[in-house]
C-alpha cells in the first residue's frame, strides 16, 4: 500500500475514535442509565432538544458501528426508534445505512484490498472472494440480498468485500439497504415500545419479524435449486 493510502486510512481511523469518543463524553450521563425508563426518556430528550447535532450523534454511532463492525447495529436501531418513533427511526437507519455503505464501497474500490486487511482475517476474506458463489455475476445479486436480509450475518464485513464483487454500485447500495428493511423497523419499533414502557409490544415485535424472517427464508430456499444460499452462509460464516 502507498504512503498517501495508509496516511488516508490513518485520518479515518482517527475520525471514527473521534467520533466515538466524542459521543461517549457527550452522552455518558445518560447512556449509562439507558437500562432505566428515566434513562431513555432522558436520552431521547437530549438527542431530540439537540436538534441537528443530535441527528449527526446518532448518525456518528452507525457509522462507527458499520465501519468497525464488530459492534453490534441493533442497540443503535433501537436508540433511533426511542428518539425518532418506529417511522421516523427506520428512514433514519435506512438512509444513514445506505449513505454509510455507499462510503465504504468506494472507499474500499479506491484503495483495493488490502485495506480491508486491516480489518478482518486475509484468509476470509480470499475465501469469500475467490468462492464460486460470490463470483457468479448471476447469482451475486441474490446473495447479497439474502445475507442481508438474515439477522445474525455478517452483514457489515459484506459492505467491505461487496467492492471486490461482481456487482455494482447501485445494485448493492439499492439491494443491501432494502433487505435491511426487516431487522431495522423491528428494533425501532421495539425502541419505540420501549420509550412507552411496553416491554411487551418489544418482545411481540421481535417475535412476530423472526417469524416473517424464518417463513421467508424457507419459502427462498425451496426456490433456490442449486443451494446457493446454504454455500453463500458457510461461506461467510
Amino acid at each position: 500500500m502507498n504512503k498517501k493510502s495508509k496516511i488516508f486510512k490513518l485520518i479515518l481511523l482517527f475520525i471514527v475514535i473521534a467520533i466515538m469518543l466524542g459521543t461517549t463524553i457527550y452522552l455518558f450521563p445518560t447512556i449509562k442509565n439507558l437500562s432505566t425508563e428515566e434513562g431513555q426518556i432522558a436520552f431521547k430528550d437530549k438527542i431530540t432538544n439537540s436538534g441537528f447535532i443530535g441527528v449527526l450523534i446518532l448518525f456518528g454511532l452507525q457509522f462507527a458501528q458499520i465501519f468497525l463492525f464488530i459492534i453490534p447495529g441493533e442497540p443503535i436501531e433501537v436508540l433511533a426508534g426511542i428518539c425518532y418513533g418506529g417511522l421516523w427511526g427506520t428512514v433514519f437507519i435506512m438512509i444513514s445505512a445506505a449513505i454509510i455503505s455507499a462510503f465504504i464501497y468506494f472507499l474500499v474500490h479506491k484503495l483495493g484490498r488490502k485495506f480491508i486487511y486491516d480489518f478482518a482475517n486475509k484468509n476470509k476474506i480470499e475465501k469469500i472472494e475467490n468462492s464460486k458463489v460470490f463470483k457468479n455475476p448471476k447469482t451475486i445479486r441474490f446473495i447479497i440480498f439474502i445475507l442481508f436480509f438474515i439477522p445474525g450475518t455478517p452483514k457489515d464485513l459484506l459492505t467491505y468485500i461487496a467492492a471486490l464483487l461482481p456487482i455494482k454500485p447501485l445494485d448493492f447500495i439499492l439491494i443491501s439497504t432494502i433487505a435491511r428493511f426487516p431487522s431495522v423497523i423491528s428494533s425501532t419499533l421495539a425502541g419505540a415500545s420501549l420509550i412507552n414502557g411496553n416491554w411487551k409490544a418489544s418482545l411481540i415485535i421481535y417475535g412476530i419479524t423472526f417469524l416473517i424472517v424464518a417463513i421467508m427464508f424457507l419459502v427462498m430456499k425451496n426456490f433456490d435449486k442449486d443451494k446457493i444460499t446454504d454455500e453463500a452462509i458457510r461461506t461467510i460464516k
